[in-house]
């Protein structure tokens, strides 16, 4: 049962949009009071899925925030300084040139500006304890960008609600409803929204003006106006307020000057499109972040504009630093199958290859990657991380520098731990064992499967030890692709192998609600010279 093929990974950013498993279908809510409190999520039982089953981990293991972890995460430019701010001129005659010379309909531009701020709301509020968001929708461009954000935000994980008091006719509006009305997303009228939007409501999406907007705002958008603003009333303020997530411009604010009156909307997130307006610099909330990429260079050059790269796949990215979190405030409510000793397999092995081929499937980054735990005769332990190369059952194979000082530990004291931690489907791996050298033709064999890069690498490095500076590292590197530029084969260094833990102990932990996770430890026993695995549950 040997680990095949080796892994190998790219170190470039992957970007995986784990599918959402649909448990219910939304219900249609016809008035505040039908509105719920975000729903627990019920356990599902055994039998649910097995090691072949493909389904995306995100629709049957998570944490609470289920569909969110996975996109790709914000980059954080920290001067906003540094980036450039239009006023209302250059944002309309940006749009213009979009949706002129440069072929973007607006519907094309609508839906990119949507999910940005989807993405954004997902990069900080997170489904577990900002589920129910009330998306208000202007008339205009701001209003379909809050209809495109709020379907995207469903298949997130959350559960919207529209306020759409101004519907139009235009196609393009009318089929965004239809979209949201066949995802069940319920549809409230002004007059059946509670008089205090805390009461019902984890975030509200303020999409009513956009940076075109000037005037005074009329009815029912006012009045609408004002119920956000109270929300940043500290004497009207419940335990838990939603937030305001403004759309490219707080509504009611000058689009250059931000809130004249002073007693406007403080948004608690703004989301720019394209570039931030002028009006943002005077944005005081604890979230900006910039959307809409889709900005050519053309345009870019044009009106000088400088704006941060966003980073792999991500549709958003950070301006400003982020606030400090209260670190003994951080924690997951993990939402997992059950793991009985029904379910698992009578050989820690086989039930190693199973949670190893889910992990696999679910496509995550280096599934291969254990924490290497070694002692020496100091009795001082030290931890690293490593890749697992092969297993079977002889155990566990990873290659190393036999001079390191996991080696001079393990050659001092040979027994390890290994730790497998797969966070996507809220489980870790823990093995513990003998550690012996593996023959050296199979560190040769596997030497040389490497790419040629990484066996040079092996010679240059002589890990653990002190190094002038990278430049040296680089100058050896240089020297031995110069001395082996003719192709011919690179040999292993003596110095350089493999190791294998053979287990003596194999513990498989998924994380459960409340802290009640699911630990099985399998340990050997000897029963007619063969060995058997006692399988026992630990107390979490």
């Amino acid at each position: 049962m040997l680990l095949q093929p080796l892994l190998r990974r790219s170190k470039s950013m992957k970007c995986i949009l784990f599918a959402q498993l649909s448990l219910f279908s939304p219900p249609i809510f016809n008035s505040p009071n039908q509105i719920p409190k975000p729903h627990r999520l019920p356990h599902f039982t055994s039998g649910f899925w097995s090691s072949n089953s493909r389904i995306n981990p995100r629709g049957y293991c998570s944490r609470i925030y289920t569909g969110v972890k996975s996109m790709a995460s914000a980059k954080i430019v920290s001067d906003p300084e540094s980036i450039s701010y239009l006023n209302q001129r250059e944002a309309a005659e940006i749009d213009e040139i979009l949706m002129g010379p440069l072929g973007f309909s607006v519907d094309q531009l609508m839906e990119l500006a949507g999910l940005s701020v989807a993405t954004s709301i997902a990069e900080v509020y997170k489904p577990a304890e900002h589920n129910r968001v009330l998306a208000i929708c202007g008339p205009g461009n701001n209003g379909g960008d809050g209809l495109v954000a709020a379907r995207h935000l469903h298949h997130f994980g959350y559960k919207p609600f529209i306020c759409y008091p101004k519907r139009t006719d235009k196609a393009l509006y009318s089929g965004l409803v239809t979209q949201l009305e066949s995802l069940s997303i319920p549809f409230l009228s002004v007059e059946d929204l509670p008089a205090d939007l805390s009461t019902s409501f984890d975030i509200v999406v303020d999409a009513i003006f956009g940076f075109s907007f000037h005037g005074s705002p009329r009815p029912p958008f006012d009045d609408l106006i004002q119920r956000l603003v109270a929300l940043e009333n500290p004497s009207q303020k419940n335990e838990k307020s939603p937030v305001v997530v403004s759309v490219d411009i707080p509504s009611g604010w000058h689009v250059e000057e931000g809130d004249l009156s002073g007693n406007g909307i403080k948004p608690d997130m703004l989301v720019s499109l394209t570039a931030p307006k002028l009006c943002a610099k005077r944005f005081s909330g604890s979230h900006h972040f910039l959307g809409g990429r889709f900005v050519p260079p053309s345009i870019a050059e044009k009106f000088k504009l400088e704006l941060p790269a966003y980073p792999g796949t991500s549709m958003c990215v950070r301006i400003g630093k982020p606030p400090r979190v209260d670190i003994s405030a951080l924690r997951e409510n993990y939402i997992s199958p059950e793991f009985s000793e029904d379910q698992a397999e009578a050989d820690p092995f086989a039930q190693f290859q199973k949670w190893f081929d889910d992990a696999m499937a679910a496509n995550l980054k280096e599934p291969n990657a254990m924490a290497l735990s070694t002692t020496g005769k100091d009795g001082k332990p030290s931890s690293r991380m490593v890749l697992l190369k092969g297993f079977d059952r002889d155990g566990f194979v990873w290659y190393t520098n036999y001079e390191s000082q996991k080696a001079r530990q393990i050659s001092e004291n040979p027994q390890a731990a290994l730790l497998f931690h797969w966070d996507a489907l809220n489980r870790q791996v823990r093995v513990e064992g003998s550690v012996q050298k593996v023959p050296d033709e199979e560190s040769e064999q596997y030497f040389h499967s490497r790419p040629r890069g990484s066996q040079i690498g092996a010679i240059v490095s002589k890990q653990s030890t002190v190094v002038p500076g990278r430049r040296y590292l680089y100058q050896q590197q240089e020297e031995l692709e110069a001395l082996y530029s003719d192709g011919s084969s690179i040999p292993k260094p003596k110095h350089w192998g493999g190791y294998r833990l053979k287990p003596e102990l194999f513990e498989f932990w998924q994380g459960q609600p409340s802290r009640l996770h699911d630990r099985l430890c399998y340990s050997p026993e000897g029963s007619d010279g063969k060995t058997v695995w006692k399988i026992v549950r630990l107390s979490p």
